[in-house]
């Protein structure tokens, strides 16, 4: 009796609990004729920016739906969910709609008055269409705090050098996806990213095209040419020092509009110490002018400097606009900085004791020849095949890092170089870490809506205005990236950018893209923090013995910059009148 008083009182417990169930939600029908509704539509933020994996929600009569699957929206914003009810539910039954995501408020139910009867199938069963549209504000959530206060801790420790910036990244990082998978868990409001959308974050093609040139310079080093380059300058100057500071800016900043600038300043740093010394000048005032002008010259391509790479990959840019948008005013800027620097250290090289030329001459010419010719030709066909992908890249539809990697894995076969010495040594791995990890903060950022809070500040502060935009973006990139290094500030840029150009009547020529080029790249020769090329710069000078301090270097190299930049400001202005 025990027993079946048991089992008669559990099986009483389960119909309760099912029906209880049964009363909180509304079943779809499956069986015999039906009401069939289909409802569809987009959800978008207040700026018109689809939102994905919006949760749906469909109540009849007050109460919840439930549905097999769960109803969310597209990349694109786009949702549809077929509901089943029971016959003759509609069009008397009062149809509302929910939209919820973390980080967003939970719009409030809307009440559907455009559910149209369609068609009426052979079994019975009556088909609905319905469509509404959402838009969803931001909500302040503690995955917004949490999010934000990871993005500044990380600057701060880039910025005041407490920590390696690899390091800071992977920290800040690992941090947001843990609060992710840990509070979020529990919690929504706690969900900053999910492991999906931080994958997504991470830009490859910006990886790949940095690692594909590293290796393309790797292989290109061994033939001496970038030394060999140096020794020619000297040669064309002829003794002269003025003459000779300007040949190597040059130089240098050619150079680094098609290699990157770190590489090439390591490269012809060496060379003109020795250059210095012989002609009994401090090596400091042709090292400065060169850190200086391997910035210009990066500024002007794609492939040039980091922050352009970025910039091109998240814009979808091509080789040829970054030339033909940046070229000129690079060089502008470059000869005025030539002229500016020959003026500035016109008593140090008027110290030069020449000495006989043409012996240093051969000297140079025995130190510094083409160590491998038969390379050279080879990786000089492989650049320039690279190059060619560059420019026609955008015809072809084809990323950047395509055309890098190609030329990059051809060089590699036909060069017979030691790969496992190319992978350990030529490719900085903490570079490519760092931009991977950081992609991830900036997107933690941007998906609890803070990089969003940013980029409408700056719309009502510039009030729609493009010109106003135009010069907040140069000026503040340019200053910013003086002060932090200039690769985590346009990442954090990049979403507000874009977001600009479609909200500003008139951006839509992609104005602000070469404000935001030219002010992070060009705004990193402020100090000697603010480029990665200033900071090897110094960190050599220093182990030959010629040390730079940081206020030395402000003295030299900050006037140029905002003169490089009021010349930006004139240029970009010009351009849109």
């Amino acid at each position: 009796m025990a027993r079946k008083r048991f089992v008669a009182l559990f099986i009483g417990l389960f119909i309760t609990l099912g029906f209880l169930s049964a009363s909180a939600s509304v079943p779809q029908d499956k069986a015999g004729p039906s009401d069939v509704l289909v409802i569809a539509g987009t959800v978008t933020n207040a700026q018109g920016k689809a939102i994905k994996e919006a949760e749906i929600a469909v109540f009849v009569d007050g109460r919840e739906i439930h549905m097999e699957e769960e109803v969310t929206t597209s990349k694109a914003g786009r949702y549809e969910a077929e509901l089943k009810l029971p016959l003759s539910t509609l069009p008397r039954g009062k149809v509302e709609i929910e939209a919820k995501k973390p980080s967003y408020q939970s719009s409030r139910r809307i009440a559907l008055e455009n559910v149209v009867r369609e068609k009426e199938d052979p079994e019975g069963s009556v088909y609905y269409l319905a469509h509404h549209s959402f838009v969803m504000k931001r909500a302040i959530t503690p995955a917004f705090w949490i999010a934000a206060l990871v993005l500044v801790l990380v600057y701060a420790l880039i910025a005041f050098e407490w920590m390696h910036r690899t390091l800071a990244a992977l920290l800040g990082a690992a941090v947001l996806m843990t609060v992710s998978y840990t509070a979020g868990t529990f919690d929504k409001d706690y969900m900053i990213l999910s492991f999906e959308d931080a994958m997504h974050a991470m830009d490859m093609n910006v990886i790949f095209l940095l690692m594909a040139m590293m290796i393309i310079v790797g292989v290109l080093k061994k033939t001496g040419v970038f030394q060999w380059l140096a020794y020619k300058s000297y040669q064309l100057a002829r003794g002269n020092v003025f003459a000779l500071a300007s040949i190597l800016m040059v130089v240098t900043a050619v150079t680094s509009a098609f290699l990157d600038n770190v590489t090439t300043m390591l490269l012809i740093i060496p060379v003109t110490i020795e250059i210095a010394l012989t002609l009994k000048i401090s090596p400091v005032t042709l090292l400065l002018p060169e850190a200086f002008a391997s910035n210009v010259g990066g500024t002007a391509t794609l492939i040039g400097d980091p922050p352009n790479i970025m910039i091109g990959s998240y814009a979808k840019l091509s080789f040829v606009d970054f030339v033909q948008n940046l070229t000129v005013i690079c060089a502008i800027c470059l000869a005025v900085t030539v002229v500016y620097f020959v003026f500035w250290y016109k008593k140090g090289y008027m110290k030069a004791q020449v000495g006989d030329v043409q012996k240093m001459i051969k000297r140079l010419r025995e130190e510094y020849r083409i160590t491998d010719r038969g390379l050279l030709v080879k990786g000089g066909i492989i650049l320039g095949i690279t190059i060619f992908l560059f420019i026609i890249h955008g015809a072809l539809h084809m990323e950047p890092s395509i055309a890098a990697l190609i030329g990059a894995a051809v060089l590699l076969v036909i060069s017979k170089v030691d790969l496992v010495e190319m992978l350990e040594h030529e490719i900085e791995w903490p570079t490519l870490i760092f931009f991977m990890m950081l992609f991830i903060v900036v997107a933690g950022a941007e998906e609890t809506g803070l990089i969003q809070m940013i980029a409408d500040w700056v719309n009502d502060l510039s009030k729609g205005s493009l010109v106003t935009a135009i010069l907040m973006i140069l000026w503040v990139s340019a200053l910013a990236s003086a002060i932090i290094d200039n690769i985590p500030f346009t990442a954090t840029m990049l979403p507000i950018v874009g977001y600009l150009t479609t909200a500003i009547p008139g951006a839509e020529s992609g104005v602000l893209w070469w404000a935001l080029a030219l002010g992070a790249c060009l705004g990193g020769n402020g100090t000697m923090i603010g480029a990665s090329a200033n900071v090897v710069t110094v960190g050599m000078a220093e182990r030959a013995g010629h040390p730079i301090s940081f206020m030395e270097y402000l003295r030299v190299a900050f006037i140029p910059m905002i003169i490089t930049i009021i010349l930006c400001s004139f240029w970009l202005l010009l351009v849109e009148m």
